[in-house]
C-alpha cells in the first residue's frame, strides 16, 4: 500500500479576528489551512479574501510567506503532518476539486463562526468557515473519524486526526518557506 502526506497548518496571526477568535475559544490558534506538500505555498481554507480586509471572505488558498502571513510575520503556527493512503489522498484532492469548481458560490460562514462558539452551530448551503471546510474534506475523504458534524468543529478540535506528527511549533517568520521546504529545514 502507497502512502502520501497532508499537512494541517493551525495558525493565529495579528489580525483582530484572529485575536477576536481566541478570545472566545480561550486557545492559542485561532485558524487552521489544509496543504498537500511541504513547500505551504498553496494551502486551502476559507478566509479573507483581500488579505488586507476582513471582507470579503471565502474559499481561498494561503501560503506562509504571502498574504496575511506576510502582513504578521510573526504568526504563531502549529504544523502537523499527516500520512494517509494513496486512496484517502486521491479523495482528498477530489473534495478540494470540488470546492476549486464552485469556488464562485462558496462564501464565509461569518454566523456559524459566532454560533459554533457559543455552542450552537448551524449549517448553512455554500458557507464554510475554516475548520467546517477542513473537517469537511477529511471526514468526506475517510481521514478524520469523529461524531461531530463539520460545522461544530472548531480548529483544535482537528487535532484528534489520527497518524499524525508535529513537525513544527513556532513563529512563520522563523523558516523560509519560499527558498526551501519543510523537510529541508528541519
Amino acid at each position: 500500500m502507497s502512502f502520501k502526506n497532508i499537512y494541517l497548518v493551525f495558525s493565529k496571526t495579528g489580525t483582530l479576528f484572529s485575536h477576536l477568535i481566541s478570545l472566545c475559544t480561550h486557545e492559542e490558534y485561532a485558524h487552521v489551512s489544509l496543504s498537500l506538500d511541504d513547500s505551504f505555498t498553496k494551502m486551502y481554507s476559507f478566509g479573507r479574501i483581500n488579505p488586507a480586509k476582513v471582507l470579503p471572505a471565502g474559499f481561498v488558498y494561503e501560503n506562509l510567506y504571502d498574504g496575511v502571513f506576510a502582513m504578521f510575520p510573526e504568526s504563531k503556527c502549529l504544523i502537523y503532518k499527516v500520512n494517509v493512503t494513496e486512496k484517502q489522498y486521491n479523495n482528498l484532492v477530489n473534495e478540494i476539486r470540488l470546492f476549486e469548481n464552485n469556488k464562485d458560490n462558496l462564501k464565509y460562514n461569518i454566523l456559524g463562526t459566532s454560533l459554533v462558539y457559543f455552542n450552537r452551530p448551524r449549517k448553512r448551503e455554500n458557507y464554510y468557515f475554516c475548520s467546517e471546510f477542513v473537517s469537511e474534506v477529511l471526514i468526506n475523504s475517510d481521514i478524520f473519524n469523529t461524531d461531530k458534524k463539520p460545522e461544530e468543529i472548531l480548529p483544535l478540535d482537528l487535532l484528534a486526526v489520527e497518524n499524525k506528527t508535529l513537525i513544527y511549533e513556532g513563529y512563520i517568520n522563523k523558516l523560509n518557506f519560499a527558498t526551501e521546504t519543510l523537510s529541508t529545514v528541519i
